[in-house]
């Protein structure tokens, strides 16, 4: 019997899972660029080349900020196994608060800001605290803040809209980047960006890992670049890159780095996978938890801010189902409700996906009901693939 070199059995175990997962990852994200495709093209001509004008795209960006920064913390939510239905009613209050501290108590800007934030941390945390440490249900516990928090919004702003917010906060929901700032700020992301990718590729060939084809790593960095500068063009030809945007995008790397480069995300993911092998290796389950709620929080406040500025009001029915959106646009973008598989850009490309659908059929007047019936079947659909892509593996 001939003997194998020992060299070749060592390199076959961590090849072998790695491939799979990866085919897998490029198919969802070649999945989500088609959906995205297809939406443009079908609106485009739904409305005859008004769903692609650069107003248009500009709106459609501004809403999608929103409902983008609730799915950052979102994901990390539903990543460890758990799940939050007050987002939504969270969002309204904080907002609420916000529009409460600027019109009616004439804070400074960053005063309203700070509180608002520090709230947000706090009302994630106590939400984490129940889940992670009086082991409670994340669904009652944050199904009994969705009513809590709703409660609380009406209370304090006596049923009535607070408005008008100040110029200097309406600024962070209707301001605009100027046509070279806007450009300056995407080619210095975008280089960042690849120069990170090709390190982290560098680092992962020095370890004998499994790389990506050089070629289609510089066809989609391409790609991406060409997509990312190309909608600053156009977001010029309006007014300019809009703020809210530009808080997204550095939400979303900051998440990506956290997900990925970081012990912290690799906890979140292995408490997600198999919670009770991430307690045995000496993971503190409960403290990360209750950080991913906290975490989760401060992104509702950022959200909150952003829709009362934009609003330039603070109203007590805001954020009505946005957590709806947020859970579609997770696991439209790929994250399984399971726990221990998502991404954060897959969060937002989801979020993507469902402003998309909104901005396009309220152009084209479609019912309401008809909305609410579309994105519930295009949610039922994201998760019968997610569970079929699971029984085939």
């Amino acid at each position: 019997m001939s003997k194998s070199n020992p060299s070749e059995v060592k390199l076959t175990p961590p090849l072998s899972p790695a491939l799979p997962g990866l085919k897998n990852l490029n198919l969802q994200v070649f999945v989500m660029i088609a959906a995205i495709v297809v939406i443009m093209l079908f609106f485009t001509w739904a409305t005859d080349g008004a769903y692609l004008s650069a107003r248009n795209i500009s709106n459609l960006l501004r809403q999608t900020a929103i409902t983008g920064i609730l799915a950052v913390g979102m994901v990390f939510v539903i990543i460890s196994a758990e799940i939050d239905l007050s987002v939504g009613s969270m969002m309204g209050l904080l907002g609420g608060v916000a529009a409460i501290c600027d019109v009616w108590l004439g804070w400074p800007l960053p005063l309203t800001i700070i509180a608002t934030l520090a709230l947000g941390l706090l009302l994630g945390a106590w939400n984490g605290w129940w889940v992670a440490y009086r082991k409670v249900p994340s669904f009652i516990v944050t199904l009994a803040g969705m009513l809590a928090f709703r409660g609380v919004l009406i209370g304090i702003t006596n049923g009535t809209t607070v408005s008008p917010t100040s110029a200097a906060m309406s600024g962070l929901g209707q301001s605009y980047l100027s046509g070279g700032v806007g450009f300056g700020l995407g080619t210095l992301g975008l280089v960042l960006f690849i120069v990170w990718q090709w390190r982290s590729r560098a680092r992962r060939q020095a370890l004998g890992l499994p790389v990506s084809n050089a070629g289609g790593a510089a066809g989609r960095q391409t790609f991406t670049a060409l997509i990312v500068l190309g909608a600053i063009w156009l977001l010029n030809d309006y007014r300019g890159v809009p703020t809210p945007v530009l808080i997204l995008t550095l939400l979303l790397l900051a998440g990506m780095f956290m997900a990925t480069r970081t012990a912290f995300g690799r906890r979140i993911y292995a408490i997600g996978g198999n919670i009770d092998a991430a307690r045995l290796s000496g993971i503190s389950v409960e403290k990360t938890k209750m950080a991913v709620f906290a975490i989760n929080g401060l992104m509702v406040a950022i959200a909150g801010l952003i829709l009362s500025a934009r609003l330039g009001a603070g109203s007590p029915s805001a954020g009505n189902i946005a957590e709806l959106d947020a859970i579609a646009a997770c696991v439209i973008g790929g994250t399984s409700l399971a726990g221990g598989v998502g991404t954060v850009a897959g969060a937002v490309m989801g979020a993507f996906i469902m402003s998309a659908l909104d901005n396009g059929m309220s152009m084209m007047d479609v019912p309401t009901f008809w909305q609410y019936i579309v994105k519930g079947a295009i949610l039922l659909l994201a998760v019968w693939m997610d569970s079929a892509t699971k029984r085939r593996a």
